[in-house]
């Protein structure tokens, strides 16, 4: 109860502070007029008796105002986030003059969602707007949704418009995730501009918005409780009507794109196929244009099987583009189809992919040598392995220990994602410096999902083409291409060692050995004596936060450990992720670091660095082949 009210004066000071003199040009007189079902609103306990249906409520009851608002004002939202505060603030005046919870308006609504922006549904923002990019000033809406919508057939007639105008603005729009703001402008059209009776009006209240109609006074129980289960029957019948034309849309756009695929659409003379995907699909001269024809002024540097540039899109967003040079796709539907798995993953600790291109002038769509393009979000910056490994010309300063730590933790949650969160799992294979990024925050995002696979029902991938980097290759891949999630796990931990200890995972001028330093040797072989405090990056000691509540030091060791633990070369005494991010975090003790054979793979290169080996002291284990394996 404490909790409930703090968090409802903090909201309440929250509002009153943001709003200071702003005027809201929206009117709720309506609020306490209209009848609306305000039954999951009220408190069951501590909670809202049904938080999501109140919000969905609330958001209908809102919108009447919007409609009202785009009637006399030709504008779908408000013109600034202050004046959005504003409003919020008079609609939760509103509803608590209904005794309903002082924070259902914070609790339901992000100011921003309401504010005027170019990134909305086709951008668009006022009732201009929309004529021009629907091209008709008097759209099917207009002649659907005119008439008194209290009459089912009427209304059953404007449902379905509004789904037909969705469908239309969302592909003009060309990201289906601008879908739900497409279909709330397109019922705000109707209550506001089409319909004759207004916003306010029975029909819209019930129909454009969906508003159950309560009495507002009853005394006889009976007789409520038959409202309120004809109300909520017809509750379920409207909302299975859109969702029933929404399936029907879907299945028949899905037709339509096969159809499409397979008459083909012939663009200069050569077959064209467009993904079956969410994500955003560039034209070749959109990307050439948003990176100055690829310019070399732009280029990021090289990643997995190709180049990256940086580049700014027409709406002004930084992004990410990656040009591949060489691919494992067979064609371009296994690219299609790679990327329909990328844009489906949404994590705060993953690079965020917002599109593809294909382009090219093969007649067989089939061809590998077509253009392939990724967009990623840009990440301002740039990858660990800059700021980790810096030169002695460098002004970045050194990594802090928090930073340090924060990224180890970043990166965990995000394999954690793929790993777990991702039905079939997904493994990434090439987990290194530099293909973490930071954002402005210097948050951690994983990136580079060019060589992820799906595993199958969970089990180990057998492969004969290994993918990845040297150093940070788990035995088991690199030497008889078993693929699972302990080999992303193995990365993980020559990555934590690189962190900690400020040195590279593999380095073959090193004069620590003739034939090259491997992290993980290394850092095991300090262990092994007692000295792990030699192990950690000097800076670290010298600048570390003496305000942490635990030693920084024992923990700073315990990351070490870790690290050295999921980088074990026998399969079946690594840690799976979640278990690691546990012992990360402190949540589990970190257990004894077993034993290991001597050195068991200890990567070298040949001279000319064509020819991966394994270090002679192999020949001298007497171990199954199958013994990393278990």
């Amino acid at each position: 109860m404490k909790l409930f009210i703090t968090s409802t004066i903090l909201t309440i000071f929250l509002f009153t502070s943001s709003v200071q003199s702003q005027n809201c040009p929206l009117n709720f007189d309506y609020v306490g007029r209209i009848a609306w079902p305000t039954v999951d609103c009220h408190h069951s306990g501590n909670a809202l008796s049904n938080t999501t249906s109140c919000c969905q409520t609330l958001l209908s009851v809102y919108g009447i105002s919007l409609a009202q608002h785009l009637k006399t004002s030709s504008q779908f939202n408000l013109p600034d986030l202050a004046t959005s505060w504003a409003c919020l603030f008079d609609f939760q005046t509103k509803l608590t003059s209904l005794s309903l919870p002082t924070n259902l308006a914070a609790l339901c609504f992000d100011p921003f969602q309401f504010v005027i922006s170019s990134n909305t549904c086709a951008a668009i923002q006022t009732v201009e707007d929309w004529h021009r990019i629907l091209g008709d000033n008097n759209t099917v809406l207009d002649t659907s949704c005119r008439s008194d919508l209290t009459d089912l057939t009427a209304c059953a007639a404007c449902v379905d418009a509004g789904i037909k105008v969705n469908s239309q603005l969302t592909s003009i729009d060309g990201n289906v995730s601008h879908s739900t703001q497409c279909f709330y402008f397109a019922v705000l059209y109707a209550a506001g501009i089409a319909n004759q009776f207004g916003p306010e009006s029975n029909g819209a209240v019930s129909c454009a918005f969906g508003i159950n109609s309560v009495p507002k006074s009853d005394k006889n129980s009976r007789l409520s409780l038959m409202f309120g289960l004809i109300g909520g029957l017809v509750a379920v019948v409207v909302t299975s009507c859109f969702v029933g034309l929404y399936f029907c849309w879907v299945r028949k756009r899905k037709r339509e794109i096969i159809d499409e695929m397979d008459e083909g659409e012939f663009e200069s003379g050569r077959l064209r196929r467009r993904p079956n995907t969410g994500s955003i699909w560039y034209k070749l001269e959109e990307l050439e244009k948003a990176t100055d024809n690829f310019s070399q002024k732009n280029f990021i540097g090289r990643g997995g099987f190709g180049v990256v540039y940086k580049g700014v899109l027409q709406d002004g967003s930084v992004v990410a583009v990656k040009k591949i040079l060489e691919s494992e796709f067979e064609g371009n539907e296994d690219f299609c189809n790679e990327v329909e798995i990328i844009s489906n993953l949404r994590h705060r600790n993953l690079v965020p992919l917002k599109g593809c291109c294909v382009h090219g002038e093969d007649e067989d769509y089939e061809k590998r040598d077509d253009q392939r393009y990724l967009v990623y979000e840009y990440m301002s910056n740039g990858n660990l392995d800059d700021h980790l490994f810096l030169s002695t010309t460098s002004r970045k300063p050194p990594l802090t220990w928090p930073q340090r730590k924060n990224i180890i933790l970043d990166v965990a949650k995000g394999l954690a994602y793929l790993h777990y969160g991702v039905k079939p799992a997904i493994y990434h294979r090439d987990i290194k410096a530099t293909n973490i990024l930071l954002d402005t925050n210097m948050g951690a995002r994983v990136a580079d999902f060019g060589l992820a696979k799906q595993s199958r029902e969970g089990q180990s991938h057998l492969t004969t083409r290994v993918a990845g980097t040297h150093g940070y290759l788990a035995p088991e891949y690199a030497l008889y291409g078993q693929l699972t999630e302990k080999s992303d796990v193995y990365s993980f931990g020559v990555v934590i060692l690189e962190i900690m200890c400020g040195r590279k995972a593999l380095d073959l001028s090193s004069a620590d050995s003739p034939r090259g330093f491997l992290i993980t040797d290394w850092a095991w072989s300090l262990i092994k004596e007692g000295k792990i405090g030699q192990v950690l990056d000097p800076c670290l000691l010298q600048h570390g936060s003496t305000n942490d509540a635990v030693n920084p030091k024992a923990v700073m060791e315990r990351f070490v450990l870790v690290g050295i633990l999921c980088a074990h070369v026998m399969v079946a005494l690594r840690p799976t992720i979640m278990d690691a991010l546990k012992m990360l975090e402190g949540d589990i003790e970190v257990p004894t670091i077993p034993d290991r054979p001597t050195p068991l793979c200890h990567p070298t290169f040949i001279r000319d660095g064509s020819t991966f080996s394994v270090s002679p002291v192999l020949s001298g284990l007497q171990l199954q082949a199958n013994d990393m394996l278990r």
